[in-house]
């Protein structure tokens, strides 16, 4: 039996040394891939910061035009108000004018004239009272 003991005690030694031998294989193997996994993600990484920061640099320009839209805006609708104030100051001014106006010609209304002679009174008053 000691030679079958010693044969069993080979074969398992030697089974050992295949298997320390296999799982440091897979431990290199394993080693390698995570290691070029790592280095994969870090490229991705890298390009996914540069994509950000292309993103952040349109995404500045966006808010950048919309700001200056705004004030364009904002400056519009003064300018619009403006007018708007200038329009109806127009519109009164032109309103008490047209009340002189009619005021004039009420003086005049019963005026007949063939010659410039006879007339340039009445047109006197017209002016004075459109005054």
């Amino acid at each position: 039996m000691s030679a079958l003991g010693a044969l069993a005690v080979g074969a398992v030694s030697g089974i050992w040394k295949a298997a320390t031998i296999v799982l440091a294989g897979v431990l290199l193997l394993v080693a390698s891939s995570s290691g070029t996994g790592w280095w994969l993600a870090a490229g991705d990484r890298d390009a996914a910061r540069a994509a950000l920061a292309q993103e952040q640099r349109v995404s500045a320009a966006l808010r950048a035009s919309i700001s200056e839209q705004n004030r364009a805006i904002d400056g519009m609708a003064k300018a619009t108000l403006a007018a708007q104030e200038r329009g109806a100051a127009a519109q009164a001014a032109t309103a008490a004018k047209s009340k002189k106006y009619d005021a004039a010609l009420a003086q005049i209304a019963g005026a007949r004239a063939a010659t410039c002679d006879e007339a340039m009174p009445a047109v006197r008053l017209l002016l004075e009272g459109a005054r």
